[in-house]
């Protein structure tokens, strides 16, 4: 099977990784990928942008399969383009993508079909989101309803902090992503991030993981795209996978055929685990990322067979198969993040991988023969251990091997689950 690989983060390295160990795999393509992607596939210098271009590729190279790593292509459509010439694609259609791509689209889906999930308001102007954030009282969540790169979303403690939050969105601080707003109720509870594959019909649980949003240790500062992440995640017990299921994944996938937007691709759902049990924070409709890198390192199936399966309606029967370690990941960052930083600083040196540790490239890039950091995240970190505690001390004594003067990162990755383990 020839495939192109859409994307160039932490989560396409980390799918590439896995990809490249099919036996059913002849060519790997990437674009635009990374220098971590590039040890394992062929780069293409296409832009994502341009659907047009990227089926003329499809022709030309003969491409049987496309994966699409981030949401922004699958929200502009280009599964849309690549189905409508007969090219199996992973990943929803622009529709479908609204899960993801408009964060009140999803909140009324859930109203429709009884999801659990926080009470809620769409607003289109800022004086009466004010008004209902009066009323309401803190702390309130404040989203920007489109795509905002994971930092659209402002959980407010005070009623000062909403209202200010309500004033960037509508100034335009997300860019279109903010011209309407949802405002939602605080949940208070455990946060976890999960996965399955659907092909339309069929739901195929992957596993479970968590995240650390916040920038600084013990989760305080401003909400990131990730600094952090390990699976599986223990407050995701078996019951609580069933009661996810069940409540809300099923009746998504429901929801998604009976408006006539089959949904196909990696259901992303983020939860808060209440005392009511789980309720939708929001769906995504990739891999997570950096969710997606802790998976990879755990799953022992087979990834291409899967992902074609979820492409082609045929996932039923099929099952993934797991490690029973733990893995996980720290995100390395650039100084500064999630605000400006300098670009283009010299990576020096990287711990060489194992068995049991790997690091994945989010944002970097070769220049003049030397590595570069690009991005505001910019390496992954990551390890496996028989408990989330074995695979933390892994991890942090591989980032030791790091040499890169303007990175920082998080201590304290995966603290929730050692606090249980001990």
């Amino acid at each position: 099977m020839k495939v192109l690989l859409i994307g160039s983060g932490g989560r396409e390295h980390a799918l590439a990784w896995k990809i490249a160990q099919s036996p059913k795999l002849t060519t790997l393509y990437a674009a635009p990928g990374n220098p971590g992607i590039a040890e394992e596939a062929t780069i293409v210098g296409l832009d994502t942008e341009d659907h047009t271009a990227v089926l003329d590729f499809c022709r030309e190279q003969a491409i049987d399969f496309v994966v699409v790593g981030p949401e922004a292509p699958l929200v502009a459509g280009l599964a849309d383009v690549l189905r409508a010439a007969s090219i199996p694609v992973f990943g929803p259609s622009a529709a479908a993508a609204q899960l993801e791509g408009s964060k009140g689209f999803t909140k009324d889906l859930c109203a429709r079909y009884g999801i659990p999930t926080g009470a809620y308001e769409r607003f289109t102007a800022a004086e009466p989101a004010k008004a209902y954030i009066r009323e309401q009282g803190a702390p309130i969540v404040i989203k920007a309803d489109g795509l905002a790169a994971g930092k659209g979303v402002t959980v407010a403690m005070t009623v000062e902090e909403a209202l200010a939050a309500i004033d960037d969105c509508f100034a335009g601080a997300f860019g279109s992503a903010g011209a309407e707003v949802v405002v939602e109720a605080y949940l208070d509870g455990e946060e976890a991030s999960f996965f399955c594959l659907c092909d339309g019909k069929t739901v195929l649980p992957l596993g479970s993981a968590q995240d650390h949003k916040r920038v600084g240790d013990g989760d305080t500062g401003p909400n990131t795209g990730g600094m952090g992440a390990y699976s599986p995640a223990p407050v995701m017990t078996q019951e609580m996978v069933e009661r996810t299921m069940k409540e809300i994944i099923e009746p998504t996938v429901r929801g998604m055929a009976e408006s006539g937007h089959p949904f196909t691709g990696v259901f992303f759902a983020g939860l808060m685990i209440t005392e009511k049990g789980p309720e939708l924070i929001e769906y995504n409709v990739r891999f997570g990322d950096p969710e997606c890198q802790v998976l990879m390192m755990r799953l022992t199936s087979d990834l291409l067979p899967l992902l074609y399966a979820a492409a082609t309606g045929t996932l039923d029967g099929l099952k993934a198969e797991w490690r029973d370690e733990a893995a996980l990941t720290v995100v390395m960052a650039s100084r500064g993040y999630p605000g400006a930083y300098e670009k283009n600083t010299p990576i020096d040196s990287l711990p060489k991988a194992s068995a049991k540790t790997k690091v994945f490239h989010a944002g970097t890039a070769m220049k003049g023969g030397r590595l570069v950091a690009t991005g505001g995240r910019v390496l992954n970190v990551t390890a496996m251990g028989r408990t989330v505690g074995e695979a933390k001390s892994a991890a942090y004594a591989a980032l030791k091997g790091v040499s890169w003067e303007n990175g920082f990162y998080r201590a304290d990755i995966g603290w929730r689950a050692v606090e249980r383990e001990t």
